[in-house]
This record gives C-alpha cells, structure tokens and sequence, in this order.
C-alpha cells in the first residue's frame, strides 16, 4: 500500500508540472512562469491537491505557440540591494586575507632610487658637503616624508663621520689607509682582520705569523729563525695572500733582504746519468731540466743566485717584549665595522602604527648577501627533491627570514605612543630591551614586549630578530610587569605618568 500512493503522489506530481519541452528549446518551461493570476497555497508535503489555485470562472485557453516563432525571453534583473552588500563583504574577505606588500611598488622603489641618486652627482660635480658632521643629515629626499624611516645609516668607529649604506666599505678602508701614519702596527692588523672576508684563512695566517713570533721569542740566540724565505711554500699560500701581511711584517720591524741560499753551486751527483734519473732528481730539487737525447749529463748543481727574505733587524730582536706584544694585538683583532644608528624616533598614538613603508635600503642586497642568498637557493632546489620532517621545514623558514639585513621595530607603550628603531635582523632581543630601557624615564622598572601575535619575548632568551618573525618590520606592545606596579600602589606611591623621557617628548613627531 505504501509504494502505491508513493506512485498516485509522483504521477501527481508530474501531471501539476506542465507541459513538457524539448531540450533543443531556448524557451524557459512552463513550470517556471508563474500563471497571470491565482493564489499560492501551501497545505503541506504530499499534498494530492494542485499547487496554483484557479481563478473562479471560466479561464480561456491560451493558443499554442508556433514552434516556427521564436520563444520570447524573460528580462534579466539586476542583483537586489542584499546581493550587492553580500557580495562587497565577500570582496573585502578576500582582501584582507592577501599579503600586504612590505615596501613600496616598483615604481615608488625606482623612483626613489632616482632622487638619491641626483643629490649625490650634483654633489660629486661641485657642491661642498661636510662628511664629519654627528647627526644625519636633515636633507631628505623630495617624497620620501611617507617612508617609515629615511634609509640605513652607520658611524664610522675611526673617524666618527655618518655614513651611508652605499658608501660604508668604502670610507672605512680610506680611514684604515689614513692611519698607517700615526700607528702602521695597529694599521696592519686592522687591514689584514678586515679586507680579507675569509674568515677561516685569516685565521690561518695570523696564527702562522704567531708561530714565527713565537719562534723568535724562545729562541732568540737562533739566526734561523730570524729569517723568513718569502718564496716558503708555507708563506706563500697562508700569508703571501692576505691583505695587510706584508705590512705588518714592516711595522714590527721585519726588513726585504736578498739573501744566498744555503749550498748554491753544490755538486749533487756526477753523471753520466739516464735521462729518466736526471729528470726525476731535477723535480726533487726543485730544478728545471731541459735536455737533447745526444746531450749526455755528468753532473747537476743547485742553480745559483740570492731570493727575498724577512730578516728581523737587530733593534727589534732587542726589544722581546714589543714583539709578544704585537703578537698579543694580531691574535685579538677583529674586523672594523661601522656602527648601525639606531635612529630613535617617538611618535604620537596613531592608526597607522602597524603600516610599514620602508626605504630600499632595507631590501638591496650587497654583492656577499646576494651571493649568499644564491647558494641558499641553490640548497633549496636540492632540499624540495626529497621528503622533509616537520623539523627540517621550520629550519628552512627560518633560513628564509635570514635573508634580511636590518629591521625596522616599532614598541607601543601603555599612552599610545610609537617608539621606534632600526636594528640588523641578527641581533638579540636583549638589544631591544636595552633599546627601549634607555629612553625610559623610570628605566628600573621591569617590563614585558609582546609581538603582535601574542607572543612574549624574553630578554633572557638568545633568540635573533629574524628567528623571531621580527623582519623586515615588527610592531611590539610594551607593558609593565603587574606584580611590580600593584607592589607600588600598594606601598602608596604612584607611577609617574610619563613613560618617555622628557627630552624624547619634546621631539615627539605625527606618524604619517
């Protein structure tokens, strides 16, 4: 019984669907065009009765259509006022979840590039600047009030003149050059610790030129060891090569000299020999040996003539302790490098604390970071070949934010205020504490930054900018520690209302 008024219901169904049309038809069905009058009546699922009620009284007929006529279309309507608002929600979904651009279009970065680099050739064709001067230069260039910060400058630790990024290399090399005149020892061990970028080789030669300093040192009464061959293989590939090694030799009062070499014109053996046996005592002797198959050789001898040595002058060889001294000095160098400045800089509260328009300095590479980042990309093309754990691609993002050199932090501090710096992306977190401690007005206070995505960031751990997610540029949320604060309300004090220092409000600027 069920399955037969199931079958009365769909035969129902079907009769109250109208006519039927052919697939090839263009016309909409009948079934979806409303009749010209009636009412809609709903009595319920699986009702048996019609769903358009008929008008009462007779209803005429409409004529059948043509089918040599073409069916007459339905006009389109617009989308209602819901579908629109629907719609633009969806769009701005979609906006939100794109990635905003960290810098500014190619075209700003080009233009940009443009107005830096008119100053300096009218510069260089015949306007006098001061380059010594403590303070960056107010002169900023035409459009480039939006950007968060006007490009990457540094401090020079010899001369103390502001540098550029472009032109740091460049005028730290001139003041090593520049101080060979005052203290050539200091000169020397600064040149050889900063021109040659390999770090493992200098290494190598300086401690090579600290053995034969020690040498001299024990051994003082030995004439051998106050000479050094130049053309010593050992020389030749450990110190010969490195930049400012020679210069060093100099200044500690090693002396060129042109010396015999010991058994010169010494008769090795008397012939008549093969010429196999000849060529083979030639190449172990360090000899060159040309012969003619009707040349019969009778004998061979160490070729004569004076080579280059270092020999130690006799004033030096006086004064031990000089010597151990420059050595101490050689083994102890580091490399000169210029001081990033900081670049503090204090806003008022503003909406726009977390909009970030950087300069190119903080994206053009030098020629080491791109070859730098070349070899990491040619580690990645090998890596994404084979199947990799959850721990070998939280490495691999990490090493992709080390591709970034400076980052640009802003802190926001309980009034609102923006507190901002620049700082290289390798540094540790405990630099921004500091950073942030030194222009506070009650600096013995203890506090907490927070990153944007809740994240606390302890001064005590030895995490780097770039390890944190905080390149190319971060804002952080400042706060004070709550158990100090209610110890001092509860001793009847009151925190000062100013956070900042006063000096730093005063040049307090709008973030635009």
């Amino acid at each position: 019984m069920k399955k037969f008024f199931q079958e009365i219901k769909a035969d129902i169904k079907f009769k109250s669907a109208g006519a039927g049309q052919k697939l090839t038809e263009s016309a909409a069905p009948p079934f979806l065009i409303p009749p010209p009058s009636g009412t809609f009546q709903a009595e319920g699922i699986g009702s048996a009765k019609a769903l358009w009620q008929e008008p009462a009284g007779p209803v005429e007929k409409a004529p059948k259509a043509k089918t040599n006529q073409p069916a007459r279309q339905q006009p389109r309507q617009g989308p209602t006022n819901e579908a629109q608002m629907a719609a633009a929600a969806a769009l701005a979904r979609l906006e939100q979840k794109q990635p905003r651009a960290r810098g500014p279009p190619s075209q700003d970065l080009i233009r940009n590039q443009v107005r830096k680099e008119l100053p300096a050739e009218a510069t260089v064709s015949g306007s006098s600047q001061s380059s010594g001067t403590n303070t960056v230069s107010e002169s900023k260039e035409e459009g480039s009030t939006h950007l968060a910060a006007p490009g990457v400058y540094f401090t020079c630790p010899l001369t103390g003149a502001i540098l550029r990024k472009d032109q740091r290399d460049t005028r730290i090399k001139e003041a090593i050059l520049s101080h060979f005149s005052t203290d050539p020892v200091a000169a020397s061990i600064m040149k050889i610790h900063t021109f040659n970028k390999d770090r493992d080789r200098v290494k190598l030669g300086v401690d090579t030129i600290a053995k034969y300093l020690d040498n001299i040192h024990l051994h003082p009464e030995e004439e051998k060891y106050r000479k050094i061959k130049l053309q010593n293989k050992v020389f030749q590939e450990r110190i010969n090569c490195l930049e400012g090694a020679h210069e060093f030799f100099e200044a500690i009062g090693f002396q060129k000299t042109l010396l015999p070499v010991p058994d010169q014109g010494k008769l090795v053996r008397e012939g008549p020999w093969p010429r196999r046996e000849v060529g083979v005592c030639g190449v172990q002797l360090g000899v060159f040996l040309l012969w003619h198959s009707d040349i019969t050789v009778t004998s061979l001898r160490i070729p004569e003539g004076p080579e280059e040595f270092y020999v130690l002058s006799e004033a030096a060889l006086a004064q031990p302790q000089s010597l151990e001294r420059h050595k101490e000095q050689l083994l102890c160098g580091e490399p000169v490098r210029a001081t990033l400045i900081r670049q503090r800089r204090v806003f008022r509260p503003s909406p726009m604390a977390s909009q970030f328009d950087l300069p190119s300095d903080f994206f053009n590479l030098t020629a080491e970071e791109a070859k730098r980042e070349q070899k990491l990309r040619s580690e990645a093309v090998e890596r994404l070949s084979m199947l990799r754990t959850k721990a070998m691609r939280e490495k691999e993002e990490q090493r992709e934010m080390r591709k970034y050199t400076y980052t640009l932090l802003r802190v926001r501090l309980p009034d609102g205020c923006l507190l901002q710096g620049t700082f290289y992306a390798r540094e540790r977190v405990a630099a921004l504490y500091s950073f942030v401690r030194e222009a506070l007005q009650n600096d013995w206070l203890p506090f907490e930054l927070l990153a944007s995505c809740g994240q606390k960031l302890s001064e005590d751990e030895n995490l780097a900018f770039n390890e944190c997610g905080l390149v190319p540029s971060a804002l952080l949320t400042f706060s004070w520690d709550m158990a100090v604060l209610e110890d001092i309300k509860a001793a009847g004090a009151k925190p000062d209302s100013s956070i900042l220092k006063p000096e730093l409000l005063l040049a307090i600027e709008k973030l635009s």
